[in-house]
């Protein structure tokens, strides 16, 4: 591994600006021209002679010119007989530019995709890149991502190409003002009617109507924007239709029904018309393909409400799930399902909804959906109740002028990701060079950010009518009005990424730091300072900068693969191939639940703006109780909470488990079928749920998910199902019941 420890004699330039080859004004950081000494230059004593004669070089200099100090060094290599560090350095400048020219070579980037190269095909497992319109999606990207990089500011842009930053949607974003994800405003919408086309849409008078609407708006807002679009508390938004489809059945029923039944009558037909209409929302969405070629990434949260027709749309909305979809039953992959857990409400025993946490817990253990929120604790950590934008992207707690508190129709306007892996590496052990990297990354990454909102601030209302005229993001604008009217004030957000708080302590602190006090206070340190950074921009912009725990679904490879080029193999680091996600706990080992959600709840009071926990289970089917003790725990000490358990099946033997993880793919340890269409394989891709065998994943997130071992034992299973029957059995005591 080659070393970066800053030199005292490098130390006496710090002083000196360092002017960009774009007129950009840095500061000088001694780590990097070490770096690259340590590359070029094996002998200890010829590199120091070599940092002398830069300093002397520079001794009278007031600036540092970058494309002054290329010719400087070569001249001093030849001044001290060093020909082959010359050639070298020669040599790695003509590759630097040779690697920006054919990242920003449209035609170089579309003959990798003609080619099939992997990391450009299999780059978002939510398309398939065999269909005709996910091709065209990836010939379009493939230009964008040419011309954003040469719209981006010259730093950022090498800084993306280097892996020391990731600019996220670079195949839609910046050649394109686009926002990322959205909290849909569905309630306004259906209240006050929208267009989309050429169709002019009024109020649905039925719930039925109420879905199709939903999944159009749903079909449209995914082909306008390049991230998820969520809809919160859906079962309270649709009761009032359902409501409609109940008078309708309560009229009937008055003119052919008896009537002591006709109230029995009217429900009965309700509920059928409610659970038909939410099969045929769940079959629009995975039926749908939105401009980019993907099924639109949706979440549907519910849970929260009580009456007996929000009741009946949280059951049917399970039982569909559990159903699967079509002859062969396959778990549906959208919508993402998000139920809500509320004390006194569904959390305990004698709580009013407690049987649809129930029906919640056998859903997860079959379809691994729904994810949870825990209600208080995501008020206590967002600011107030939502779901989230997409698959983990919060927005914080915000008013209007008139102090009404708004989520939905609010979006984020994207994400700028930094390498924190890169920066612990590049300090090797030397914790002040760690924190003087990551200011300097902190400026590119600000500088992006800034960039990004700009950019987005381009838009014209009647780029995206659905969006800015006609509902979607809540206020309705005018054509020629400034899109800003959504985004300032902190209306919006805007978020910093960050990947491989797990890489970065065992750099310092070797691969089982989780239990080292020492590490678990650096790792926070880390966390807070980046969210420092967020309050810092926000209060001196305007608009409001969250962090983000990067799902990093290409992200975990890309970056992983960019630092074992720069730095090699590093064991328990690059080695794996893959980065770990934000702040999650090594997926190789085996923590309880309780062990691993302990650790990682320190971090989301900081990442608010986007973060989610997962526990990793065998088949849970039968064990339904051990699941929920893991839920009911977690109530006070997560606020978003996911389960992942082994529900692939096999439909040549009739297998239902875990497939096995192999260099092909994955293939039923029963009989070695692999055949996508005898088989539905579905794994957490990161925040939502793929099936790698008909849509693959990029390398390092196929071995990342292949490692990931199980936070429960049979043991553990066995235990919490006693616990939880225990607890089930006194609250029903206290009630006054009968165990169950």
């Amino acid at each position: 591994m080659i070393t970066t420890k800053t030199t005292d004699e490098l130390d006496q330039l710090r002083a000196l600006p360092v002017i960009k080859r774009d007129g950009t004004q840095t500061k000088f950081h001694p780590y990097k021209l070490d770096f690259v000494l340590q590359q070029l230059i094996e002998d200890a004593g010829q590199r120091q002679a070599v940092r002398q004669a830069i300093v002397a070089h520079y001794q009278t200099a007031t600036t540092i010119e970058t494309r002054e100090l290329r010719p400087a060094l070569m001249h001093i290599f030849d001044q001290l007989g060093l020909p082959l560090a010359a050639k070298a350095y020669q040599d790695y400048f003509v590759a630097e530019q040779h690697r920006f020219s054919s990242a920003t070579n449209v035609r170089e980037r579309i003959e990798k995709l003609f080619n099939r190269d992997a990391s450009v095909v299999h780059e978002n497992a939510n398309k398939d890149s065999n269909v005709f319109n996910t091709q065209r999606d990836l010939e379009a990207g493939a230009a964008s991502r040419a011309l954003g990089l040469k719209m981006l500011p010259d730093l950022v842009a090498k800084a993306h190409l280097r892996g020391d930053i990731h600019w996220h949607d670079l195949d839609y974003s910046p050649v394109t003002p686009e926002t990322n994800c959205c909290l849909i405003d569905f309630d306004g919408m259906f209240k006050h009617g929208y267009k989309i086309g050429n169709a002019e849409v009024a109020s649905p008078r039925s719930i039925q109507t109420a879905t199709a609407q939903m999944a159009q708006i749903i079909a449209n807002v995914a082909s306008l924007q390049y991230g998820g679009c969520s809809a919160n508390r859906v079962d309270q938004l649709l009761a009032p239709y359902a409501a409609i489809n109940y008078q309708k059945h309560l009229a009937d029923a008055e003119k052919w029904v008896a009537a002591d039944k006709r109230d029995d009558y009217a429900k009965s037909k309700t509920k059928k018309d409610i659970y038909d209409a939410m099969q045929a929302l769940e079959y629009e969405i995975n039926t749908l393909y939105s401009s980019q070629g993907q099924t639109p990434f949706t979440t549907v949260n519910f849970g929260l409400g009580t009456s007996w027709i929000e009741r009946e749309i949280q059951k049917s909305i399970l039982q569909i799930r559990i159903k699967g979809l079509g002859k062969e039953h396959r778990t549906a992959i959208f919508p993402k399902l998000i139920f809500t857990m509320k004390r006194g409400l569904n959390l305990a025993p004698t709580d009013p909804n407690y049987d649809i946490k129930e029906l919640a817990i056998t859903c997860s253990t079959k379809r691994m959906y729904p994810d949870l929120l825990m209600y208080d604790k995501i008020k206590e950590l967002t600011g107030s109740f939502k779901t989230p934008m997409g698959c983990r992207s919060f927005l914080q707690g915000w008013r209007d002028e008139n102090g009404v508190e708004v989520n939905s129709g609010r979006m984020n306007l994207g994400v700028v990701t930094v390498n924190l892996p890169r920066i612990a590496l590049s300090a090797h052990g030397d914790p002040k060079l760690f924190w003087e990297i990551f200011e300097e990354r902190m400026t590119l990454c600000h500088q992006a950010l800034a960039y990004r909102i700009e950019r987005t601030k381009e838009a014209k209302p009647e780029n995206a009518p659905l969006l800015y005229m006609y509902g979607a993001f809540g206020k309705r604008l005018k054509a020629g009005d400034s899109v800003d009217e959504l985004f300032k004030n902190q209306r919006a957000t805007i978020s910093l990424g960050y990947i491989g708080i797990y890489e970065v302590c065992t750099t310092f602190f070797g691969p089982n730091w989780e239990h080292n006090d020492q590490a678990r206070a650096f790792a926070e340190k880390v966390v807070k300072a980046l969210r420092d950074k967020c309050a810092d921009w926000a209060a001196e912009s305007g608009y409001h900068y969250s962090l983000y725990s990067t799902p990093a679904e290409s992200l975990t490879d890309t970056f992983c693969r960019d630092d074992i080029e720069k730095f090699g193999r590093i064991p328990d680091v690059t080695d794996k191939e893959y980065y770990t996600n934000s702040f999650h706990y090594d997926v190789r080992k085996h923590p309880s639940p309780f062990e691993k959600l302990s650790l990682e709840e320190v971090f989301p009071k900081y990442a608010s703006g986007g973060f989610i926990h997962y526990c990793e289970y065998p088949n849970l089917r039968q064990n339904p109780k051990a699941l929920e003790a893991v839920w009911d725990w977690a109530y006070d000490h997560v606020g978003y909470l996911g389960t992942n358990t082994s529900i692939d099946q096999c439909f040549k033997c009739g297998f239902k488990g875990e497939f096995t993880a192999t260099a092909r793919g994955f293939v039923c340890p029963q009989c070695g079928n692999h055949d996508p269409k005898y088989c539905d394989v579905v794994k957490r891709t990161c925040g939502y749920l793929g099936n790698p065998q008909q849509r693959p994943m990029v390398h390092g997130r196929h071995i990342e998910i292949a490692s990931r071992a199980k936070n429960m034992s049979p043991e553990m299973i066995k235990h919490a199902a006693r616990y939880e029957r225990s607890k089930q059995s006194d609250a029903e005591r206290m009630a006054g019941g009968e165990p169950k």
